[in-house]
């Protein structure tokens, strides 16, 4: 791998390594002694690798790991796969590897570390999805696994060259936007990550309180509603991505109409989408289309369940310390700046933001309560000002979003 001109301190990739595994898992309680942690990273990401499995041995827990070889300027070890394989290889899945693994594991911490943004940019979109498709049982088992609350996650990012490159920074001002968004600089940076959440929380709780029905997206490029549907609950990071400042639920997906535009690129399986605009009626995406890469975004919406949404989501300016466009939807989908952002994803919805016990419950019953499934879930975002009204259950209607924060 070629060398970068800057790497992040120990003490930041510790304290980074400290907030994943004893603040981010465990919905903000950390591990316990004796969990399975499984680490995925990519070589390029290595220093913080390290110190996150020390930092899981310290915990008392036990790692599996899926360490991964980085794509470099000589190897494009992704597009290798869809250049080298026939059909049956495309539609391999390991189902016993895969289902042992969730079997065993109690928590997963993924590092995004992208070495090449466009990786599968000549690999022709139904094979990347078909590829997708194959690998839903491993997203269901650990989605069921989540909802009966015996599995957390989260996503991390460890700053690239090519990250950097590709949002106009060096890698050292691109690593000072992780360093602020991830308080990483703070002399107790899990302590300031607690105190951010019970922030959040109480916005939360006052969303909760007022019984909404409906949501109003408004904004020159946008008029949608969207039906939150009935027993469903706001939820906020409490460690499932690092960082995290949205807001959001998973709304009825059977009663989103209208339309909207979304001014931030998507990237997203190797490729590049960018100027995505969508229109819905009774739930389902009936137009859509994109400036740049149009056939892909149609192949992702064309998935079972991907033309319909899994959820809805506002990031307050005030709690985010992301000021810079990221190239990473883990970053891009948290980012402050002037209006904040709010975003919606296409495809699978949260079980989790139902009000209740929903362990118990089949596909078809949470399909019934207008939860969405589908292998995809895709966050599209907008940084452009949006007053988002609320109407409530008595009757009432109220802005609970505008100039880029709360304002209930």
């Amino acid at each position: 791998m070629k060398k970068t001109e800057y790497k992040p301190s120990k003490k930041f990739l510790e304290n980074y390594a400290d907030i994943l595994v004893n603040f981010a898992l465990g919905e903000g309680k950390g591990i316990k002694k004796g969990d399975v942690v499984q680490l995925v990273a990519e070589e390029v990401a290595k220093p913080l690798y390290i110190e996150i499995r020390k930092a899981i041995w310290k915990a008392g827990g036990h790692v599996i790991s899926d360490y991964r070889p980085s794509n470099d300027e000589e190897y494009n070890i992704d597009q290798d796969f869809y250049l080298h394989t026939e059909g049956h290889q495309l539609e391999f899945f390991p189902a016993y590897y895969f289902k042992g693994i969730i079997d065993q594991i109690d928590h997963s911490i993924n590092i995004l570390s992208c070495t090449n943004l466009k990786s599968l940019q000549n690999v022709d979109s139904k094979k990347i999805i078909t590829r997708s498709k194959i690998f839903k049982p491993y997203k269901d088992w650990k989605q069921e696994k989540e909802n009966k609350g015996n599995f957390s996650w989260t996503l991390a990012l460890y700053g690239t060259e090519a990250l950097a490159k590709e949002s106009g920074m060096t890698l050292k001002e691109y690593w000072n936007q992780i360093i602020k968004a991830c308080f990483l600089n703070e002399k107790n940076p899990i302590a300031k990550w607690k105190k951010v959440s019970k922030s959040m929380k109480s916005y939360v709780d006052k969303l909760n309180k007022m019984e909404i029905e409906k949501v109003h997206i408004k904004g020159v490029d946008a008029d949608l509603f969207i039906g939150i549907g009935a027993n469903r609950k706001w939820l906020s990071g409490g460690g499932a991505n690092i960082p995290s400042f949205e807001i959001f639920t998973s709304p009825n997906c059977k009663d989103v109409n209208g339309h909207i535009k979304f001014n931030q690129p998507l990237y997203t399986n190797g490729n590049l989408i960018e100027g995505i605009e969508l229109e819905f009626k009774d739930g389902k995406i009936i137009k859509s289309s994109a400036k740049k890469n149009e056939k892909l975004l149609k192949e992702m919406i064309s998935a079972p369940g991907a033309n319909m949404l899994g959820e809805f989501s506002m990031t307050d300016k005030r709690f985010s310390k992301i000021t810079k466009f990221m190239a990473e939807t883990l970053y891009d989908e948290n980012v402050g700046g002037k209006y904040g952002n709010s975003h919606i994803a296409i495809g699978s919805s949260f079980y989790y933001a139902y009000k209740g016990d929903s362990s118990g419950f089949s596909r078809e019953k949470l399909k019934k309560l207008g939860f969405n499934d589908s292998i995809i879930h895709s966050d599209i975002i907008t940084t452009a000002d949006r007053i988002i009204t609320a109407y409530l259950k008595n009757g009432k209607s109220v802005i609970i979003f505008k100039n880029g924060q709360f304002c209930i």
